[in-house]
């Protein structure tokens, strides 16, 4: 899981801007929730990236992520095959929320770690290699939406 979500959080950064302190919360042990999914960081599943830029039930319209953004992001939800769930689909949305979508131990989780940490290890792949705006990946995008 951790693979994952480091990845999610490297492809934000990449793409969409670099983070800074206080910008990346993981796993924490404080059980206030203000929506059900929110509980995932509870189990180290979860993380949320720039909670502040993107609060729970901010306007999505007008103070959320810009579309060049939500493209990002949709790309980043492609690649990862479905198995992570966006805030920003859920309701109420929350675009700073990101958590792993499927049951401990599915093995398409594990499958999804191998090809990133295999991408993480070869020169001009994976993070910081994807042009989120190519046609190709704009294609795939559209599938998982």
């Amino acid at each position: 899981m951790a693979t994952v979500l480091v990845h999610v959080a490297r492809r934000f950064a990449y793409e969409i801007g670099m983070l800074r302190a206080g910008d990346l919360r993981g796993h924490t042990t404080d059980r206030t929730v203000a929506a059900s999914f929110e509980s995932n960081c509870l189990s180290g599943t979860a993380m949320v990236i720039r909670p502040m830029h993107y609060p729970l039930g901010a306007d999505v319209e007008n103070t959320g992520m810009s579309e060049t953004e939500r493209i990002v992001v949709a790309d980043i939800l492609a690649d990862c095959e479905g198995l992570v769930a966006w805030g920003g689909d859920l309701k109420p949305v929350k675009q700073s929320h990101f958590h792993i979508d499927v049951k401990p131990g599915d093995p398409r989780l594990k499958r999804l770690a191998a090809r990133i940490r295999g991408q993480n290890d070869t020169p001009g792949e994976g993070a910081g290699a994807i042009d989120a705006f190519a046609p190709a990946r704009r294609r795939l995008a559209a599938r998982y939406q």
